[in-house]
């Protein structure tokens, strides 16, 4: 069994890296790599110390990270079967489809069950999921925090599992109890953790921040420094630095200062125009949106591009096709492996339902599938299937076109009943002949 790094940790959170690395007795592997930097923090290239907890205060990996995981969390998700003509209908006597759709465990509603096994893979690059079973029966779904998971991998391959519980102690996890579902790897086991690897974007984006922070407490002034003509004593200078700072700072602003002969002010540093502080924030936003593969106008960020019509509609079927599927297929393909038996992948699946992410626009939808199904491209059961709508049958499941919405196969063709109707009206339209 893989040695507890964290428990390692513990004994030595101030040590040099390269001495814990001689303490454990072997090199960090990628996994415990990834509990490294969630446990101390990556540091950054400008010495920032970068954490889940203070990514989170940004505002833009506040706001990416909340609309991918809400967006993917609030779509149904069905668990549907294949029939034998090709269509599907939903699995509702499966207790998986109720469990996927309702109350994944007893603590938790499946949004927000959902949005929290998200937010683990955007954050801390995998997320965590213990299977509960009763008599060889799924009944529950239990979300694990990645913090406090170990990870080893065998000779063997087999992903190793270790869980701290809340009161210290740890627990093995089989792998068959596990549902492990990791974002971007390079080794298809481990997610990356986008914190990590973005330390420098997310260090950057803080360091804007504190400099925003200090320029407002301020009062949006530089540094001044004060120059008299006598040198001052110990208590002159405490006393001094005492009234500049009463009278300094934004809530002071608009107050006279009074200075004493020989005393001249100097103004230092570089003023927020110069140092395009609004600017560098600005890049800093973009940068982490590009890290969550999120358009900045759709976290708050405005640019010359429309939000209205086409223009919006275009940004979300790219968030839909470059966001958000990678994760909602991540988590497609992490239900078939860990919460199917092989035999029943071959009939039950799960999809999330995105045809209202598709087209944003419900009047464009329908004037689409009117097209489709006057045109003899779609029947109208194809249509509902679309929409996640059961099949009706009959002639629902026919190709029509716009003239009289005949079938296919009859154009050129008229019934019985057609036929009696067309000689009723030729007969009525005859002027009337009278008897000699």
């Amino acid at each position: 069994m893989a040695k507890s790094f964290k428990s390692v940790l513990s004994g030595a959170i101030n040590a040099p890296r390269s001495s814990i690395i001689d303490w454990v007795g072997r090199s960090l592997s990628g996994s415990a790599s990834g509990i490294w930097a969630q446990t101390v923090g990556s540091t950054s290239a400008n010495g920032k110390t970068v954490t889940i907890n203070k990514a989170m205060r940004l505002a833009a990996c506040w706001s990416c990270v909340r609309l991918i995981s809400e967006t993917i969390a609030t779509l149904p998700l069905g668990l549907y079967r294949r029939m034998p003509d090709g269509g599907r209908e939903v699995a509702g006597d499966n207790d998986l489809h109720w469990i996927l759709n309702t109350n994944p465990n007893s603590r938790m509603t499946a949004v927000q069950f959902w949005e929290a096994v998200v937010a683990s893979m955007l954050l801390r690059g995998n997320a965590f999921v213990e299977i509960i079973r009763i008599s060889g029966r799924i009944v529950a779904l239990e979300f694990l925090l990645p913090n406090r998971m170990d990870l080893d991998v065998a000779d063997n391959g087999e992903i190793l599992y270790r869980y701290r519980e809340k009161n210290g102690q740890l627990r093995d996890i089989a792998g068959s109890n596990m549902m492990h579902i990791p974002a971007f790897s390079l080794d298809g086991q481990i997610g990356l953790s986008p914190i990590a690897y973005g330390a420098d974007v997310f260090g950057a984006a803080m360091s804007a921040e504190d400099v925003a922070s200090s320029t407002f407490k301020n009062g949006m002034h530089q540094t001044v420094a004060f120059e008299v003509d006598a040198t001052l004593n110990k208590q002159q200078r405490d006393d001094f630095r005492d009234y500049v700072q009463r009278i300094s700072g934004a809530m002071n602003a608009g107050k006279s200062p009074v200075l004493e002969k020989g005393v001249s002010a100097k103004v230092i540093g570089i003023n927020p125009v110069d140092a395009q502080l609004l600017e560098s924030r600005e890049y800093s936003a973009e940068e982490i949106c590009r890290f969550y593969m999120v358009d900045p106008t759709l976290v708050g960020y405005s640019d010359k591009a429309s939000n209205w019509g086409t223009g919006l509609e275009q940004k979300l079927l790219r968030f839909l096709t470059f966001t958000l599927r990678s994760y909602m297929r991540r988590i497609e393909e992490g239900i078939s492996r860990s919460l199917l038996a092989p035999a029943q992948r071959r009939q039950i699946y799960p999809e999330f339902s995105i045809e209202g992410l598709m087209r944003a626009d419900s009047a464009a939808r329908a004037t689409l599938y009117s097209g489709m199904v006057q045109n003899g491209i779609y029947t109208r059961d194809e249509c509902r299937m679309k929409e996640n709508l059961p099949k009706m049958g009959g002639n629902a499941g026919v190709l029509t076109v716009q003239t009289n919405l005949s079938p296919i196969d009859k154009l050129g063709q008229g019934d019985d009943g057609q036929a009696a109707r067309a000689a009723l009206q030729n007969w009525l339209d005859q002027p009337a002949n009278s008897k000699e």
